[in-house]
């Protein structure tokens, strides 16, 4: 995140002789540099689901969430991300996803990213089962307005069968510092999971307030989501509370 020098601050760097002022912009040079070179960056958020592809990860209660990145000069990067959890009676209470990733610009306009990702589920009871597994997610993002998205798993849900998820998505200024987000997506499940394939939509907007953003969505599936996961895939709006550096 840029920082920017109030005009307070800027006045007197103005009033000062010249060798002072030479001083301090070859310092805030040097700290601007340090900043460029960090390969470390964080975010955390409070919400009021978690919404994961239109279905309620939180069994629509409360959530927060942390996550934590390495980013790379050659477009590599590795993180993880954890938020709570609630999937009914002796379900995990933590979801803590890991990854590695390649990001690169393809051009002025084009963007690819490459992710494997894997879902650690933490604190379910014996018989709950493991819920466990990886999944490969490919993004290419056109002039950081449209991104299409494909995901492939060989064990979704810890089932131990393939599931896919094809995604779009759109995000516009919309101005006074508004943005306007809206996403549909589908997931497909082998026949053997007994899952119904079923698309989920998305609508939100959001702005900054100082370093802090907030966001208002609308999320639902269809009724094959619902049929799928009863109440937790209901349509629901969300309120999302975010932070990050």
């Amino acid at each position: 995140m840029n920082n920017k020098l109030s005009l307070a601050l800027a006045a007197a760097l103005f009033a000062l002789p010249l060798t002072s002022f030479a001083q301090e912009d070859a310092a805030t040079a040097e700290v601007a540099a340090e900043e460029e070179e960090s390969i470390f960056s964080w975010n955390a958020a409070i919400s009021s689901d978690y919404v994961f592809r239109g279905v309620s990860q939180t069994d629509e209660e409360a959530s927060l969430q942390l996550g934590a990145d390495l980013n790379f000069d050659n477009g590599f990067y590795a993180g993880v991300w954890g938020s709570n959890v609630d999937f009914g009676d002796g379900s995990p209470d933590i979801e803590i996803d890991t990854y590695i990733g390649w990001n690169w610009d393809l051009s002025e306009t084009w963007n690819l990213d490459l992710m494997l990702n894997r879902y650690n589920y933490i604190g379910e009871d014996d018989d709950f089962g493991d819920g466990d597994y990886n999944e490969l997610i490919g993004a290419i993002a056109w002039n950081e307005m449209f991104t299409f998205t494909v995901g492939y798993t060989n064990d979704v849900y810890g089932l131990d069968e393939n599931g896919y998820y094809y995604g779009i998505a759109g995000s516009w200024d919309i101005g006074a510092g508004v943005g306007l987000d809206i996403g549909f997506g589908q997931s497909q499940f082998d026949e053997a999971t007994g899952i119904e394939d079923y698309n989920d939509y998305s609508i939100s907007v959001n702005r900054d307030f100082g370093p802090v953003n907030a966001a208002l969505g609308f999320y639902g599936t269809d009724a094959d989501g619902e049929f799928n996961f009863g109440e937790t895939a209901d349509n629901r709006f969300m309120l999302t509370l975010s932070i990050g550096g």
